[in-house]
């Protein structure tokens, strides 16, 4: 398991690396999971060893042979990616097609001509038809990968046809130990991310390489300590300020991150303190709850959770905000 260097994920290795070793592979596979939880690094492992050449099955992938180093280059011709739209952040119909129509050649060199498709989840209906016919008929050669952040927006049709793989969030235990081991991490930094990242064990590597991604986490997390203390008018402007990014699938990660806070509130009402995401904030996170009752909180998750889920839409964004954020409780 060591060679595909995926941590807190386990069985999923075990499953993909069985169904190769066996010779059972699937030509569709769902991954599902919330954001940076490991999706992309796991298809790519995945794709990499079905066509790694290397002679003992369970080296694949090998990381030398020529396919995984085409693979590490970005450039292997068997290799097929379903481009977002730069505007709206969502897969259309149009890259669907392109790619299914070049999944249906053979091979240039591989065993298999493998397509990827991120954020599948944000696909209209319509893009998730032009998938059918290929998910019914697949050529013996094509094998498509779709990753998701859930299965709410997915067709059944989609789901039926697919074998799905849920990756669940990592243990504060695992990730801590992980960074420090794989990564270098100190006791402090490996503690702190391990919490802060809500068991997306991408998320904690990414912010311990990189600093900016802890300064963007602290004002987002300002962000909404401002909208829970502040009257309508804060509200309003907070709403028109963020509904200004024309890509609305960018504020999927940010509404992610305020879910953990209100988890946070609730788990201290309930006094399940050792579950506490933002360990950071527990000043904060101990007033609100002071101030809030569980039937505040809940009320709260469910409309983030709702404008989540309609975030792929075509809705109109500011006005969806603006709901959200005066259905919050406020803080008097």
């Amino acid at each position: 398991m060591n060679n595909w260097h995926i941590f807190g994920h386990d069985w999923a290795v075990r499953y993909l690396q069985q169904g190769i070793a066996n010779q059972r592979v699937r030509h569709a596979y769902l991954i599902v999971g919330t954001p940076n939880i490991g999706k992309h690094l796991l298809a790519h492992t995945f794709a990499s060893a079905l066509n790694c050449t290397a002679p003992d099955v369970t080296m694949r992938p090998c990381g030398e042979c020529r396919s995984c180093r085409l693979m590490k280059s970005g450039n292997h011709p068997d290799m097929l990616y379903g481009e977002l739209d730069p505007v709206s952040g969502a897969l259309k119909i149009d890259a669907v097609r392109a790619v299914i129509s070049k999944l249906m050649m053979k091979p240039y060199e591989a065993r298999y001509r493998i397509a990827i498709f991120e954020d599948f989840d944000h696909a209209a209906d319509r893009t998730q038809d032009a998938m059918l016919k290929t998910l019914e008929e697949p050529p013996a050669h094509a094998i498509l990968i779709l990753l998701a952040n859930s299965l709410e927006a997915l067709l059944p049709t989609i789901l039926s046809r697919s074998q799905i793989i849920h990756l669940r969030p990592v243990s504060t235990e695992t990730l801590r130990d992980v960074l420090m081991r794989e990564y270098g991490a100190s006791d402090d930094q490996a503690t702190h991310l391990a919490h802060f990242s809500g068991g997306r064990i991408g998320w904690a590597i990414s912010a311990l390489q990189n600093p900016e991604v802890l300064d963007q986490r602290a004002k987002a997390l300002d962000l909404f300590e401002q909208i829970l203390v502040g009257n309508r008018r804060v509200r309003f402007d907070i709403a028109e300020g963020l509904s200004k990014d024309k890509d609305k699938l960018a504020l999927y990660p940010l509404l992610e991150l305020w879910l953990t806070y209100w988890r946070d509130i609730l788990h201290t009402l309930s006094g399940n303190t050792t579950s506490i995401c933002n360990i950071d904030r527990l000043n904060a996170i101990a007033q609100f709850a002071h101030n809030l009752s569980a039937e505040d909180v809940l009320k709260a998750i469910k409309i983030t959770q709702t404008t989540l889920s309609q975030l792929s839409a075509n809705i109109n964004l500011r006005l969806r905000l603006e709901v959200t954020f005066l259905d919050y409780p406020y803080i008097r």
